[in-house]
């Protein structure tokens, strides 16, 4: 039995959304190493690299999922990314689901019959709700590894990344880039499967734990 206490969060089925296509929203590294390489370089000139990233839940079958971007044929993320210097984590965090899930270019026809849903998308990504931080991950050096602390000897880590819950409304209207796909990933596959999703992604079950889930039917 969960705690009374516990916050609660309500997740509405995958099937109350609608999901459209934009323009690619292309890579900005083509490998691991352009990426560690890249994020060197900002250091060098902006510090300490802070991220923030997006947990976003349906249900299907009564049974969280969490929303990932897939990026080709196996390596999949949470909608984010790196903030500006000195940017607020709430705004940075809407700034990125704008980016990464709205459709943000006017001239683009949006593929639904009903044209009235490019405006109300534009806007409704603006209206989610950024919740409670529920993770936050270091990356000690220019390498891939990060940990849920930050290593008592390490004084100048290079990247700081917070996990947050995004309530999303009963109804939402998504854009995805056309090179990427955007899944819904029961809790039950990504538990513990670190081989598939990576450290940060395959501990969220254990992160959301404390929550309460109200399934909302349709």
């Amino acid at each position: 039995m969960v705690a009374s206490s516990s916050p609660v969060v309500n997740v509405y089925p995958l099937a109350n959304y609608t999901f459209g296509t934009k323009e690619p929203k292309m890579e900005k590294d083509t490998s691991v190493a352009d990426r560690l390489a890249r994020m060197k370089v900002n250091y060098m000139k902006e510090g300490m690299r802070t991220s923030v990233e997006a947990i976003l839940l349906v249900q299907e079958h009564n049974h969280p999922h969490i929303l990932l971007l897939q990026i080709g044929n196996t390596f999949c993320k949470l909608p984010g990314g790196r903030l500006k210097p000195g940017e607020n984590e709430i705004e940075g965090l809407k700034r990125k689901l704008c980016s990464k899930l709205a459709v943000n270019s006017p001239s683009f026809p949006p593929n639904w019959q009903d044209a009235s849903l490019f405006t109300m998308l534009a806007v409704t990504i603006l209206l989610f709700k950024v919740g409670e931080c529920v993770a936050v991950w270091w990356r000690p050096n220019f390498e891939t590894v990060m940990y849920p602390y930050c290593p008592p000897h390490i004084t100048k880590p290079k990247e700081c990344k917070k996990l947050f819950i995004v309530h999303l409304s009963e109804r939402e209207y998504f854009a995805v880039p056309r090179n990427l796909k955007l899944l819904a990933v029961p809790l039950f596959e990504l538990y513990d499967n670190v081989q598939r999703y990576g450290p940060v992604i395959s501990t969220i079950p254990q992160q959301l734990s404390r929550f309460q889930f109200n399934m909302v039917s349709s």
